[in-house]
């Protein structure tokens, strides 16, 4: 057997210019600029077509990265295949869209719910304009909009623009006999959209929004954004929730026996509103005179939980995952991250399944997040996740072992740069002790990261720089530690995809004939 792997996965840390708005070249990072300076490395590409993305104006994500990570292949993914289900027309002939519209025809509500903007990370404006375009050409007669405001994903004070956008449409399908409105929004990091239950109050407040009509209420989207910028100085992600009221009542509840399609197609923010719609034992908030609605995800966002029930497209059918190579070949694993990324490193990177391939061989551990803004506490968990994998390591027990430090990708997206350079510092320490731990067990130590954010921290567009709190479109490192034997990278272009092959050739095994090619 060869010696034992570990995979160090620094989210959200690309390649920046190293100008002063790249906070990793910013940062003190003396075990990371060793490593590149005197450990073979190269650069992968984390976005776009490289991980199953329609364009490579399209920025990587924490799920479609780990996806690639993690199964050594490339598939349609998000928004592309959401968008080619659109285009071929399966979305719109698929069981659960003409139950849905159906149910709307015979006198109920139809109501959207998601996050509005182009971003192609969670969702995309155009896909909610498709499905407005065609409820409204099946003669459904109300729609209505409950808008979660971006600013992560795309510029930190577009939403005007995407509220425009939709408002123009919905006029336009707006005529006698028609209601199509937006009745409720909110910042996505103030309203609905939380991931891996780290905090419910969050999904509870865009419930009472959305499904109460309970809040401030103004007389439109726009309305609402200007005064709150107004009055608290928020960018779009932190905008206080909104009620869109017309003649002094909500616009639009979301009312028993209606149907309501969750737009998002990125599964980790859509759990947690999706059960609030789907469980009928639901009991982490309590939902009032609630008795169901028809309701669907735009994909499945957990198949083996079944969250949720009904979904409007089919999800890519990711097997051959390396997890299922190791473990046909009785490699025993560990992974482990804290609650933020936790499901990446397991449910993503084993292609969409929760569980585990085989028990007997696979362990995960996962570190409790703290509920506390990112930029006040941007070390995270990163001392806890060395101190165990540091432990996992002295064990000896694993011969593949990966971890996943949020630091880089989470308080990336809080906008503030000191605290994104504290954390990226936090990082190197956590990785200066694998390291060390590496030369005492006997370890490779492979590092690398499922997309960029830290590495670029502003944007100048007609001149004007500003704060920047979205993804990167920048390649990531992927670096070799090992002191025993030399590693040559073969020359060429790298993505997320070729780490899996690397992974099984550098541990003496053979990789599926479907997967990428390695790099060593």
């Amino acid at each position: 057997m060869e010696k034992p792997i570990v995979l160090v996965i620094m989210d959200g840390v690309g390649k920046g210019d190293q100008g002063p708005g790249d906070a990793v070249k910013q940062a003190n990072t003396p075990t990371l600029d060793k490593l590149l300076a005197t450990c073979p490395h190269t650069y992968l590409k984390a976005h776009g077509t490289a991980v199953g993305l329609p364009s490579d104006e399209d920025m990587g994500n924490s799920e479609v990265g780990h996806n690639a990570l993690g199964c050594g292949q490339v598939y349609s993914q998000g928004a592309k295949l959401v968008g080619e289900s659109i285009e071929n027309g399966a979305l719109f002939q698929s069981a659960t869209w003409l139950d849905l519209i159906d149910n709307a025809k015979a006198g109920h509500a139809l109501h959207f719910l998601g996050l509005l903007s182009d971003g192609n990370v969670h969702s995309n404006i155009s896909h909610l304009i498709a499905l407005l375009k065609a409820a409204k050409a099946a003669g459904v007669k109300k729609a209505y909009c409950h808008i979660l405001l971006d600013g992560r994903d795309v510029p930190a004070t577009s939403a005007l623009e995407y509220v425009g956008q939709l408002e123009d449409v919905l006029t336009a399908l707006r005529e006698p006999g028609y209601d199509y409105a937006i009745a409720s929004g909110g910042g996505r990091m103030q309203v609905t959209m939380d991931r891996y239950e780290a905090n419910w109050a969050m999904v509870e407040t865009g419930w009472r929004t959305h499904v109460q009509g309970q809040g401030r209420t103004f007389a439109s989207a726009a309305e609402a954004i200007e005064t709150y910028r107004a009055e608290l100085g928020c960018i779009d992600q932190d905008l206080p929730p909104f009620v869109v009221a017309r003649n002094g009542a909500p616009v639009a509840k979301i009312a028993n026996g209606d149907s309501v399609i969750l737009f998002n197609f990125r599964g980790d923010r859509a759990q947690e509103i999706s059960l609030a719609f789907d469980r009928k034992d639901f009991d982490k908030f309590d939902r009032g005179d609630y008795t169901g609605v028809k309701f669907a995800g735009m994909l499945q966002y957990d198949g083996d939980l079944n969250i949720p029930e009904h979904y409007l497209v089919q999800p890519p059918v990711i097997t051959n995952t390396l997890t299922e190579v190791l473990c046909a070949a009785g490699i025993h694993e560990y992974a482990l991250s804290e609650t933020q990324k936790y499901g990446h490193v397991t449910y993503f990177w084993n292609g969409n399944r929760s569980g585990k391939v085989c028990e007997d061989l696979e362990v995960y551990e996962e570190i409790p997040s703290d509920v506390v803004p990112f930029e006040q506490a941007p070390a995270m968990k990163s001392k806890e996740i060395t101190e165990h994998m540091v432990a996992a390591m002295a064990s000896g027990k694993f011969q593949f072992l990966r971890c996943n430090y949020p630091n880089g990708d989470m308080v990336g997206h809080t906008g503030v740069m000191e605290a994104v350079v504290y954390a990226m510092e936090c990082v190197d320490k956590g990785l200066a002790a694998i390291l060390e731990a590496a030369d005492k067990y006997g370890y490779r130590v492979l590092i690398t990261a499922d997309h960029g954010n830290a590495d670029q921290m502003t944007e100048t567009k007609k001149g004007k720089t500003s704060v920047r709190t979205a993804h990167s479109l920048n390649p990531v490192p992927f670096i070799i530690y090992d002191t025993e034997k030399t590693w040559e990278i073969l020359p060429g272009a790298y993505g997320l995809a070729n780490v899996a092959p690397t992974v099984v050739k550098m541990l003496g095994l053979t990789a599926p004939d479907c997967w990428e090619k390695s790099m060593v």
